[in-house]
């Protein structure tokens, strides 16, 4: 499995999947791309089933679908979800990794938080 995700980011996604309304065989899509200095910028949908070239991630109840560039990007990462009152999103974490540059861009990166934005949820 190129990833792992937390409970946290779990319930997100569960939650996610249930709004929805999607049926059987439905799951979250995940998309990272690199953002430069801004760390990864990501994007997220509830889909029917997968894409040609996806990687399939059933566990803890979710289905994760994942485009091969965003596998290849987070493999060994673990995919969090940090949610306050005012805000809510996805942290990547390389245990691999001890530092980052100093902007905190590449695959140095120890913990990014990326935003979650309420337009980019969609179903599909």
């Amino acid at each position: 499995m190129c990833v792992t995700f937390t409970p946290a980011a779990t319930r997100f996604m569960q939650r996610m999947l249930r709004l929805s309304g999607a049926g059987p065989g439905a799951g979250f899509r995940l998309s990272v791309k690199e953002g430069g200095c801004s760390g990864f910028d990501s994007s997220f949908s509830v889909e029917a089933g997968p894409r040609s070239g996806d990687t399939v991630i059933q566990e803890k109840g979710v289905t994760l679908f994942l485009p091969a560039d965003t596998c290849a990007l987070l493999a060994g990462y673990t995919i969090d979800f940090i949610e306050s009152r005012l805000e809510g999103g996805f942290s990547f974490t390389n245990p691999n990794k001890s530092a980052s540059c100093g902007c905190g861009s590449g695959q140095g990166l120890t913990a990014q938080v990326v935003r979650f934005r309420p337009g980019t949820c969609r179903k599909a």
